[in-house]
């Protein structure tokens, strides 16, 4: 009967931990320098955090201060041939206006596609 107990708590410590850390691999910090849109709502500059939520490649993307969500849309996960050096938003400048189109994160080799036209990267906080 204990040895029941124990393995199920162990199996339980291990769903926790994994459900855990797989909920940290989705999240990430970005700093913009500039204000720029997000489905139509404008961050203003500032350190964001940026969490996404689904499984495969399209995803729910929410950009938070603090515990305060300021902007939400959809985004489609896509590989990068190598890890990002620094975490960067990839902003699109037509029709006049600044919106964040990508999302890179230091160390990982995925970013967020939020949309894409001409771009232009501005750098955010550098893991060195």
């Amino acid at each position: 009967m204990k040895l029941n107990n124990l393995a199920k708590t162990v199996v339980l410590g291990l769903a926790v931990l994994l459900a855990t850390s797989a909920f940290a691999s989705n999240k990430g910090s970005l700093q913009l320098r500039e204000t720029a849109e997000v489905n139509g709502q404008q961050l203003a500059p500032g350190e964001y955090q940026v969490r996404w939520d689904g499984s495969g490649s399209s995803v729910e993307v929410s950009f938070m201060q603090g515990k305060k969500e300021v902007a939400k849309t959809s985004a489609k996960v896509v590989s990068l041939d190598q890890s990002s050096g620094y975490d960067a938003a990839v902003i699109d400048h037509a029709n006049g206006r600044a919106s964040v189109s990508e999302v890179r994160f230091a160390g990982k080799k995925v970013a967020l596609s939020i949309g894409s036209t001409d771009k232009a990267e501005m750098s955010g906080s550098s893991t060195k």
